[in-house]
């Protein structure tokens, strides 16, 4: 399994990054999947520079935040009107309202919304795509959300999505090899519960879960990153960076 960082900043995009975005790729039955996760404000465009966006499989949202979903409003556009005509409808796995959160995104009547499109699915338990099996896991966040632990049968992928810290999220984390954690906040801050990581707070859940590498996202373009990095880097002692888009990270040699 390979990922690969299409977009990291938190909560809008930033002067280098788009918001949330993420390509999972892996080889199966003679082809590449390719699966989406997340989709924030100005990742569609990016997207094309690592894969094209009609091979796309499957979308999965963490949730329905603007930083992490809105582009879907621009996909269902490319697939629509697509010179080549009308895709073939694909899946999107999130929380319960997606379908109509995206259709009134767009301005559209809620039958059908984008249904024509996608194949909406809420979150309810493990899913399979593919090589790729999916299990999603609710976390601390004003809206429904999901952290996501990923596998197609080699290393684990663990996504925090957006969250405080909490069980879910320890669950999330538990033994990854790549624990994809965001780290919105600073120490220090007077930063409100129940809504995002400190990069000391992302670095204590993966150790005490045992993730193998912390790889730092989600950060606002009004912090110093760097600043994030060294909290984190002080709690934890395994390998960690700062997510930056077009990285590249080879699970399948995790476990090698």
């Amino acid at each position: 399994m390979k990922l690969t960082v299409v977009g990291c900043s938190g909560s809008y995009p930033g002067p280098e990054s788009p918001a949330s975005c993420y390509l999972l790729e892996s080889e199966h039955e003679g082809r590449t999947w390719r699966v989406v996760m997340d989709l924030g404000n100005g990742a569609l465009g990016a997207l094309h520079r690592y894969a094209d966006p009609l091979a796309i499989d499957a979308v999965l949202l963490s949730h329905l935040h603007a930083d992490h979903c809105l582009d879907l409003c621009g996909y269902h556009v490319l697939r629509k009107y697509h010179p080549r005509g009308p895709q073939p409808r694909i899946p999107v796995w999130g929380p319960d309202g997606t379908a109509d959160r995206m259709a009134r995104a767009y301005d559209l009547p809620l039958d059908p919304g984008m249904t024509e499109e996608f194949d909406f699915r809420v979150w309810n338990g493990s899913v399979t795509i593919g090589p790729f099996s999916v299990e999603p896991i609710q976390v601390d966040h004003p809206v429904p959300a999901y952290g996501l632990r990923i596998s197609d049968g080699g290393g684990v992928l663990a996504y925090s999505g957006d969250t405080g810290p909490c069980a879910g999220l320890d669950e999330v984390a538990r033994g990854a090899d790549l624990f994809l954690a965001e780290a919105s906040f600073q120490e220090g801050d007077d930063n409100p519960p129940s809504l995002h990581l400190t990069g000391a707070e992302c670095a204590d859940t993966a150790t005490r879960s045992g993730a193998k590498q912390l790889v730092l996202t989600h950060v606002p373009p009004w912090h110093d990153a760097r600043v994030v990095l060294d909290e984190a880097t002080a709690a934890y002692a395994g390998p960690i960076e700062l997510a930056v888009p077009g990285a590249v990270y080879d699970l399948s040699a995790a476990r090698g």
